[in-house]
């Protein structure tokens, strides 16, 4: 269930999807116009509904009559298409609702793509135009929609594509890219019933399309291509209908490059966020995030066909021992296998082939398994009776011309056995990727329970993707950490007016031990002699440390020194501390942190990290210098339990040094879990001010002894007032 109601979204995507009739607004006949470019879609496809012009300057427009205004058309308006300059859109938009009009796809840029202030300002005025009246409104600045079920099409593209109810939907932010992934679904067969490009959103958004594409029979797979995300919470609820419907939700998210997330800005003056953080969040509600849009296409063939496998152990026929090589190279790399098959799965195909010890997994097709239609699906059905396989690659491609009629008939057969008696998912996979004819695409019409991939790394990845989206799923809400009385108020009144602040080290403690993340004995002192008694009462060895809050990061500015034995090691310790700061400019301190010096254990590094878009996640793996040489880590978004945040470090290769990694003993796995459900505790609780917590290291002693946060860093802020 879901704490949105998205009833309202739904009515308003109902309207702009099938209207009853459409009125251009902003009718051209200027060579190569927009608006021309949209009459011309509309009658193309044979849109049901009558189609009309409005400009007051001319009566009679593409053959027929223009009219002034929405007075004078014949029937009240119902769909606009609206192609206006940007200062003119939201009196459009007014007029035409108080006429009748239920929706509108406003093609008109100008509304602070480039965040300029003339823009922001109409953008204002639009959302209040929409707000006023109502209307379900795709856009502004996209390229118009395709509603395959109502044939209406208002995209200026002008290729040929098919129309009609289809099982894939696509919604984006950018409707050049939507245009360029339709074209590639439709030349490989792969029916679009929906395409919307959303623009830049300040009507309808992703998240009320995809609620709507959730309740809607005929789509089963939704591609979304995103440049931002306004609302957070409520694409997850829609998402998440979309899974409880058992409809995959694609994303390609702009935003892995500082670059990328620089464009997203300029295109829709949408504020992007990182994919990591986006992972975190979207992978809990069943999206697959994809790399690239080659690898959409190729997970939209894969799911639209074939069923998901519950496992990354994979059988396989080749037609080479070259693509066997391919595969098994291939496979490691997106964390799958080719497991030994079993012995009785080794016998049958012994028996089927008499060639012994040849029979492997991916099996060489070259030794006799071509011979026959009969032999082939013999091999197939040993291979997919195998119960340490999760599914069954085959290599072969669809024929382009007639002439292959012996490879047509093992596709035929292929698709008889998978659709009446297959156990396992069954897909094929080509060599190179190739492109599609009318022949290869009316074949592939009549094998609807395959996939036909392409090429190994492309299948192998879109495999990945679709078991990681079941692996990476978490159904229920966690469970929260029981500590108290919580928010910690002293923490509160730390937290700036406006704008960020860094604690200190012992303040960014302090709230850490108040959600029960220890740390070591530790005692801060402002003088050398205040030093020595800490260190003798905490007994040597100790740790340095600096504490100001104009010193967030220590060991940069000298500010720490590691493994003091003895008090004379101490005091020469203190004194170069000082020495260090004041030649950095900074003479006044809040003191010098007296902490007992920890050895041993598995450094890690906690935090949670306030993404612009996303808002904060957690993140956890190596610590200390593997932070920063590796960057192993993982994320997740809170609420986080134990259970969760287990399965968040077991994603990382610190797991590994957790459990006891090449004879060094096991270290406290559930000291660090613990330690992870307490800033998804400090997330519910003070998550409005948190910017950000670097917990670094956390060090998970031997098991039974605990862990111990090092040192931490925590960032406190408050949003400008209207930001």
């Amino acid at each position: 269930m879901t704490e949105f109601d998205f009833a309202e979204a739904r009515r308003k995507v109902a309207a702009l999807t099938a209207p009853r009739n459409v009125v251009i607004v902003g009718a051209s006949d200027r060579p190569a116009s927009w608006a021309m470019r949209v009459w011309r879609s509309l009658h193309r496809w044979d849109f049901a509904g009558p189609v009309y012009a409005i400009n007051p300057s001319r009566g009679e427009i593409w053959g027929g009559p223009c009219y002034p205004d929405f007075a004078a058309l014949p029937e009240p308006p119902d769909h606009l298409a609206v192609l206006v300059p940007a200062e003119r859109v939201a009196a459009a938009l007014r007029s035409g609702a108080a006429a009748g009009a239920r929706s509108a796809t406003v093609f008109s840029s100008g509304f602070g793509e480039a965040n300029d202030p003339a823009g922001q300002t109409r953008r204002r005025d639009l959302a209040a135009a929409i707000a006023e009246t109502g209307l379900a409104v795709s856009g502004p600045n996209c390229m118009g929609n395709v509603c395959g079920a109502s044939r209406l099409v208002t995209i200026t593209d002008t290729r040929a594509s098919a129309i009609g109810p289809a099982p894939i939907a696509m919604v984006g932010q950018s409707g050049g890219v939507m245009l360029f992934v339709h074209g590639v679904l439709d030349e490989r067969g792969l029916g679009v019933g929906y395409l919307i490009t959303s623009g830049n959103e300040v009507g309808l958004t992703i998240a009320d399309y995809i609620a709507f594409f959730a309740a809607e029979p005929s789509v089963k797979i939704i591609l979304c291509y995103i440049e931002g995300i306004a609302d957070v919470a409520r694409f997850k609820a829609a998402c998440r209908l979309a899974l409880e419907a058992g409809k995959p939700v694609i994303a390609y998210k702009l935003g892995r490059s500082e670059a990328g997330i620089a464009a997203a800005m300029a295109h829709t003056g949408s504020l992007a966020g990182s994919t990591e953080a986006f992972d975190a969040v979207a992978s809990e509600v069943g999206v697959i995030r994809v790399d690239s849009l080659d690898d959409a296409v190729e997970l939209i063939e894969l799911l639209l066909h074939t069923p998901v496998p519950t496992g990354r152990r994979l059988g396989a026929i080749t037609l080479s021992g070259a693509f066997r090589g391919l595969l098994l190279d291939t496979a490691e790399r997106y964390r799958l296998t080719f497991p030994p098959l079993a012995a009785a799965t080794e016998a049958r195909l012994n028996a089927l082939l008499s060639v012994g010890s040849l029979v492997s997994n991916p099996l060489d097709g070259g030794f006799g398994v071509l011979t026959s239609e009969e032999t082939y699906l013999a091999c197939v059905e040993a291979l997919d009776r195998d119960p340490g396989l999760d599914m069954i690659l085959l290599q072969e491609e669809l024929p382009r011309a007639p002439g292959a009629e012996r490879t047509e008939a093992y596709l035929r057969a292929v698709e008889r056995f998978v659709a009446t008696r297959a156990t396992k998912p069954i897909a094929f996979v080509s060599v190179v990727s190739h492109g599609h004819t009318e022949f290869s695409r009316a074949l592939r019409a009549e094998l609807p329970h395959l996939s036909f991939l392409n090429e190994s790394s492309k299948a192998l990845r879109a495999i990945d993707n679709a078991v990681s989206r079941i692996e990476q799923r978490r159904p229920g809400a966690p469970t929260q950490v029981s500590v108290g009385p919580r928010p910690l108020t002293r923490i509160r009144d730390l937290v700036p007016a406006e704008g960020a602040r860094a604690l200190n080290e012992t303040q960014s403690k302090e709230l850490l031990r108040h959600y029960g993340i220890a740390t070591p004995p530790e005692m801060l002192a402002v003088t050398p002699d205040a030093a020595a008694q800490a260190a003798a009462e905490i007994g040597y060895p100790v740790v340095l440390k600096v504490v100001s809050d104009a010193v967030p990061h220590k060991s940069d500015m000298g500010g720490v020194v590691l493994d003091v034995r003895d008090e004379v090691a101490l005091r020469d310790g203190y004194a170069r501390i000082r020495a260090n700061l004041r030649a950095h400019g900074i003479d006044t301190i809040d003191g010098i942190l007296v902490a007992r010096h920890i050895s041993g254990g598995v450094e890690l590094a906690l935090g949670l990290h306030r993404d612009l878009e996303m808002g904060l996640v957690l993140m956890a793996g190596g610590g200390g210098v593997w932070l920063e040489l590796m960057k192993d880590v993982a994320f997740a978004a809170p609420p986080i339990d134990r259970a969760k945040a287990r399965d968040l470090l077991g994603r990382t290769r610190a797991s590994r040094l957790l459990a006891g990694f090449r004879g060094r003993p096991r270290a406290d796995l559930d000291a660090a879990a613990a330690a992870i459900e307490a800033l998804g505790a400090i997330a519910a609780d003070l998550g409005d001010v948190v910017a950000s917590i670097d917990i670094n290291p956390f060090v998970a002693l031997a098991e039974g002894q605990g862990g111990l946060a090092l040192d931490a860093l925590v960032v406190l802020r408050r949003e400008k007032a209207g930001s």
